[in-house]
């Protein structure tokens, strides 16, 4: 998500459990979102403010699990979701929250927008990498800008279905379709300052 504000010389700060690979233009603080203050991202008065707090235990496509999985894991979920609102809320810049459809419309509220990777593509280095459909919702919130759609045929389906099993199968359906991340880059990089990314 913030590989175009990092080609635009701007400075990206990203926040996850999991570590990252060294990048050029970006910090990577591993750590967990509920620990910081909320005031963590208003510091750096960024341009923009993403968040993409895992969909494990909100997701509708696993909702046979629920009821196997107990209370704690949509708690949990809940937490990290209010507390990435709060974050991002705080920022003073534009912001948006990702997650699939799911449970955020019933302990939340609607989505603000909604989209699939292929309605974007056209903004993508290679347009065909984006060519699939997977419902994705976003939450958003001080002047965030939803970009115009520039669809490309959905040639490749629902391509996360086709996924296979594995340890790294939930971080490849988490991966934000680069045509997305320029697109949104171009409707929101009006404000000079660094984005700060909430994963």
């Amino acid at each position: 998500m913030v590989r175009p504000w990092i080609e635009a010389g701007y400075h990206a700060i990203t926040v996850d459990l999991q570590p990252a690979a060294a990048m050029s233009g970006r910090t990577h603080i591993r750590a967990d979102l509920t620990a910081l203050h909320e005031d963590f991202a208003a510091q750096y008065e960024p341009a923009a403010v993403f968040a993409f707090p895992p969909c494990t235990d909100l997701a509708n496509s696993g909702a046979r699990w629920f009821r196997d999985k107990g209370l704690a894991g949509l708690i949990g979920a809940l937490r990290l979701v209010e507390q990435a609102r709060l974050i991002c809320e705080a920022s003073g810049g534009p912001w948006m929250l990702e997650n699939p459809m799911g449970q955020l419309s019933t302990y939340w509220r609607q989505p603000d927008h909604k989209f699939n990777p292929c309605d974007y593509a056209g903004y993508s280095p290679d347009p065909d990498e984006d060519s699939y459909t997977k419902l994705t919702c976003l939450w958003t919130g001080n002047g965030f800008r939803m970009p115009l759609p520039d669809r490309r045929p959905a040639a490749k389906g629902s391509k996360m279905h086709l996924l296979p099993p594995g340890d790294d199968r939930a971080d490849l359906r988490s991966v934000t379709p680069l045509g997305f991340a320029y697109a949104v880059f171009a409707a929101n990089r009006a404000r000079p300052a660094t984005p700060i990314a909430a994963e």
